[in-house]
């Protein structure tokens, strides 16, 4: 049974729209900069220059909610534009997110600290299930609402779910992907374990440190056949193939030899009926840090049999921005397939060493793409690859 992807949105640090993000990509125009709000302002960060306020009052938003839950709104309801809720059409949302509303709690937590106007309701958009409760209600959609958190998988996995559901004909159309937004608690977190850049962060570089943290949503709208014979949308296009697969090698680091990863990809292009040579482009997982990079290349060379596709991590762009990568990198493995384009790896100067796999550096256009397999590895070995076909 054929998945179809039938609508996507996005909010990064690179542009407000999918428009907008291609913009950014095909200019090597990083989002990365120094932070503006308390808590980043000592970091380079990949954030959105709205507040809260402007958030809701720009892109004319109904409904209240902590920053993830609109940044999450504004994304998903870009993937929707053109589509309709009717009662013979079973629409869903799954929203993945880590971070959840906690940007609330902290600000509420410092009210309490400096004893000022202290307000326990506030702290009810903590939840993850809140924020996806609140983007749903912007969109209107009460058949399925539901919630992964898996860390940095989320969004793919809830990618992964929503096929699932359409496959078993549990739901017709699915708006799938996730939100994070930038918080104090993660940036310090990512700081505790010694994988944050504060330079430049540099994805498959023998020279890379750490990551650099990011905010931002990316969904899209998953669709059966029936139901598009109902709607009359226009696939642009396919989701393929994917898995989850878990090495529970350690809490926070990949397995060295990069077997989590290896099961997620081979599993994925068994479900696709797709052999590696099939693979145009990798929009890889690419954190930059020490660990994550040399994993996953070693996975490549074994996926690939040591002939590894064109590849490159977009989140030298955007900045690592957690449970939102998964949904962030799906539109941006669209847009590869819609342009025949592929987007560089930033701020790369020399290959890894013990693998010697250079990464795609420029803008390389005029090229065809079929078929884009895109990677996305959680905490606690959750890795996960979802792969995305021309129609």
């Amino acid at each position: 049974m054929s998945i179809y992807i039938t609508g996507y949105g996005v909010i990064s640090s690179i542009g407000n729209n999918v428009d907008e993000l291609f913009t950014s990509l095909k200019a090597k125009k990083t989002g990365i900069r120094q932070g503006e709000k308390a808590f980043t302002t000592r970091y380079k960060v990949g954030e959105i220059a709205f507040s809260d306020a402007e958030l809701h009052d720009h892109f004319q938003l109904k409904t209240e909610g902590s920053r993830t839950a609109l940044l999450g709104m504004i994304a998903a309801k870009e993937a929707f534009v053109g589509h309709e809720l009717r009662s013979d059409i079973r629409t869903g949302l799954i929203s993945g997110t880590s971070v959840g509303g906690m940007d609330v709690s902290e600000r509420e937590y410092a009210n309490y600290l400096n004893n000022t106007t202290h307000n326990l309701q506030a702290y009810g958009h903590h939840s993850s299930g809140t924020s996806s409760a609140q983007i749903a209600q912007e969109l209107g959609v009460t058949d399925f609402v539901n919630t992964i958190s898996t860390a940095c998988s989320s969004a793919a996995n809830a990618i992964m779910m929503g096929a699932r559901m359409i496959q078993k004909g549990w739901l017709d159309r699915v708006i799938v992907g996730g939100t994070d937004s930038l918080t104090s608690f993660t940036i310090s977190g990512f700081r505790s374990l010694m994988i944050f850049d504060e330079e430049w962060c540099r994805p498959f570089d023998e020279t890379r440190k750490g990551l650099n943290l990011g905010e931002g949503a990316g969904f899209i709208v998953l669709e059966s056949a029936k139901s598009m014979e109902k709607t009359g949308k226009q696939p642009i296009g396919r989701l393929s193939g994917w898995s989850n697969a878990s090495d529970a090698y350690h809490q926070t680091a990949s397995s060295p030899d990069g077997e989590g990863a290896i099961l997620s990809m081979q599993q994925a292009l068994d479900v696709a009926q797709l052999s590696p040579e099939s693979i145009d482009y990798v929009n890889a997982h690419g954190t930059a840090t020490p660990n994550n990079d040399l994993s996953e290349s070693k996975a490549f060379l074994h996926i690939f049999k040591g002939k590894v596709p064109p590849f490159s991590s977009t989140k030298a762009f955007t900045g690592h921005t957690l449970a939102a990568s998964g949904g962030i990198e799906a539109v941006i493995s669209l847009l590869s397939i819609q342009h025949g384009m592929l987007f560089p790896n930033l701020n790369h100067t020399q290959v890894i060493a013990e693998t010697g796999l250079q990464p795609v550096t420029e803008v390389i256009s005029n090229v065809k793409v079929n078929h884009v397999l895109s990677n996305s590895f959680g905490f606690g070995g959750n890795n996960s690859t979802i792969i995305i076909s021309a129609v």
